[in-house]
């Protein structure tokens, strides 16, 4: 380990969940393998990691307004609202550091609020992650990064959700994620061909119902339903398994209609998963933007509120913007990015 002297920043892009999504939740990817397609997007979580000189760590996300400080230690306390980012400078003393400690400042924020449903709490963690690795000089592969952002945030802080969101923000791109047993991960990357894209980009819109607070409780009913054996649960992560399969080859088709479809296939899918999925609001708004030209669209996440990602042709995309305009939510634009997480150091 080599410390920097330098101040070090990171950023690691959200990601749309476009098929499969709460197939890569285990049980579920451990007894029948879980599969997901997704893309990340301009939207990102940031990490700015500054040397000290008195002792101290001190972790500040600015977004949010909430800060903790106390002596830099082998393990940081955890019990305050920025305890996935203690963890993860936790996780980095103990594995690449010998569990010897080191003063710094870590400063976090996001583009979209907590609670999205871009999975903007785990690419926080990769952010991190990432940005205290280029500090350290620690060499971490994509993978790598992925696993211990996955480990932190799902097996020592015990959150609920799945794997999909650590790997999106790490590679980045269109990719096709496989999850097995084992904690073992296939990720597909899509070559898709820049017009697929740039016609995806002209008929996105992404539309922001408000903060999900629904989310860990669904993920724990879809998990508690796996256990159970519920049938329709189970059939239903079937059905959105295989439309991952079917949205891939929509995408490298370049079959709009049928990206559509998938869509609200997935959509009627996802919501057999558990209770709360959805909300009033939520369908008002696919029957709006549906009823005036879009392919389809759905929840981006667990459900309960975030973002819904709507698919229109672009030259319809002007009057369902009009009709979206009379709901309370607030839209969002942004682009798909190739690039996943990366660190550089201010000189």
């Amino acid at each position: 380990m080599r410390e920097s002297f330098n101040k070090v920043r990171a950023k690691a892009p959200l990601r749309l969940g476009l098929a499969g999504g709460g197939t890569d939740v285990a049980p579920y990817s451990d007894a029948f393998g879980g599969m997901v397609l997704n893309a990340t997007v301009s939207l990102y979580a940031y990490c700015t990691v500054t040397p000290r000189s008195d002792g101290l760590v001190s972790l500040e996300a600015l977004d949010i307004d909430k800060s903790f400080q106390c002596p830099a230690q082998p393990s940081l306390p955890l019990g305050h609202e920025l305890a996935l980012v203690a963890q993860a400078y936790n996780r980095i003393v103990s594995d690449f550091c010998n569990g010897q400690p080191f003063a710094v400042t870590i400063r976090t924020h996001a583009d979209v609020p907590p609670g999205s449903g871009l999975g903007s709490s785990s690419t926080m963690v990769v952010a991190v992650v990432t940005a205290l690795c280029e500090y350290l000089r620690v060499p971490l592969g994509e993978y790598e990064t992925a696993r211990l952002a996955f480990n932190i945030e799902r097996q020592d802080l015990g959150l609920s959700g799945g794997k999909q969101d650590q790997y999106a923000a790490t590679f980045g791109g269109f990719n096709l994620m496989e999850f097995y047993a084992a904690d073992r991960v296939i990720i597909n990357p899509l070559r898709l061909r820049p017009w697929i894209i740039s016609e995806l980009e002209a008929g996105l819109i992404l539309y922001f119902s408000g903060r999900s607070r629904a989310s860990a409780a669904i993920i724990e009913e879809q998990v508690h339903n796996v256990k159970t054996g519920q049938s329709r649960s189970i059939e239903a992560m079937h059905r959105l398994k295989d439309q991952a399969r079917q949205m891939k080859e929509a995408l490298l088709l370049g079959d709009f209609a049928g990206f559509g479809e998938v869509l609200r296939d997935g959509w009627t899918a996802k919501r057999d998963m558990a209770a709360n999925i959805s909300t009033a609001e939520i369908e008002q708004v696919l029957d709006a933007a549906i009823a005036t030209g879009a392919h389809g669209g759905k929840i981006s996440g667990a459900g309960g509120g975030g973002f819904v990602m709507i698919s229109v042709p672009p030259e319809r995309k002007p009057g369902v913007l009009k009709a979206l305009g009379s709901f309370r939510g607030n839209l969002f634009n942004c682009h798909f990015t190739q690039e996943g997480a990366q660190a550089w150091t201010v000189l």
